[in-house]
């Protein structure tokens, strides 16, 4: 809580909302190639907190031990109805811009390693979601 305060609350807030667009920007990207998708469909009602990302012709939980095992990024798995369908990334805590970026790019080698296909530039649409927001 005392980090909390000391950053503000607005500021986390807003930290918070900048490292979820950067996601979404990336999320999106990777749609384009088909086995990649958002498990909230409509924009509006994606959250600023976790990203549940959808994977087609894929085993999203063999993607998620490589992005593990081989690039150090740990992302969550589905719960319930959703395991073996989606991973998750989570964008709260003390997650900051660079950790997120660090995130997206092992994700993008794992899918890569894992022959998932992706639509290619995400970490650069997150990179620039967060040049945009300043």
């Amino acid at each position: 809580m005392a980090l909390i305060f000391i950053e503000g609350m607005e500021q986390v807030f807003a930290r918070h909302r900048r490292i979820a667009d950067a996601v979404h920007a990336a999320v999106s990207r990777w749609s384009e190639g088909g086995a990649i998708g958002f498990f909230g469909e409509v924009a509006a009602s994606r959250s600023v907190s976790v990203t549940a990302v959808t994977v087609k012709g894929a085993d999203p939980e063999a993607l998620r031990a490589v992005a593990r095992e081989r690039f150090q990024v740990a992302m969550a798995g589905g719960l319930g109805p959703l395991a073996g369908r989606v991973f998750r990334i989570g964008h709260l805590g003390d997650m900051n811009e660079a950790m997120i970026l660090g995130c997206l790019a092992g994700i993008e080698a794992a899918m890569q390693v894992q022959g998932v296909p992706f639509g290619k530039g995400g970490v650069e649409q997150a990179v620039a979601s967060l040049a945009r927001a300043g």
